[in-house]
């Protein structure tokens, strides 16, 4: 039991580094397309080609701050289990609390942030696709 709850929180603690890593990396990616849309904004180009752009440029946004979100740190502190709560403790009282065994309460805790991260992500990719679906049929405007 011991060495499964030390697995679980070590699993879940890893999945919330792969959320930040791939939460960075999208955000570098649709920052580089948001510039390449803002290097065109000054260009004369077709009404159609610049409504869908804009349409883009609002998936694009949305995206990056779903991103933002995935990135942003959750201090509440409120499950006991973690640094946050810990932070507000005086040394006795963390010395109480490191008596009673809370792997299990912090593999939850852990887990539903983890979960939280993983959700916020799916739907920034998801407007990252649309985005560019979208940038497809405004480049379509060009022909």
């Amino acid at each position: 039991m011991n060495a499964a709850l030390d697995a679980a929180s070590a699993v879940v603690a890893g999945e919330i580094g792969r959320t930040d890593g791939k939460a960075s990396l999208l955000l570098a990616f649709n920052g580089a397309v948001l510039a390449g849309l803002a290097s065109l904004a000054d260009r004369h180009l077709p009404a159609v080609t610049k409504v869908f752009g804009g349409l883009a440029v609002l998936a694009l946004g949305v995206a990056a701050v779903l991103l933002l979100l995935v990135v942003r740190p959750r201090l509440r502190g409120d499950d006991r289990a973690s640094f946050p709560h810990w932070a507000r403790l005086e040394a006795a009282e963390i010395r109480a609390c490191m008596v009673q065994d809370t792997r299990a309460a912090r593999v939850r805790t852990l887990s539903v942030l983890a979960l939280a991260k993983y959700r916020q992500l799916r739907h920034a990719v998801d407007c990252t696709l649309a985005a560019l679906a979208v940038l497809a049929v405004a480049a379509l405007g060009l022909l």
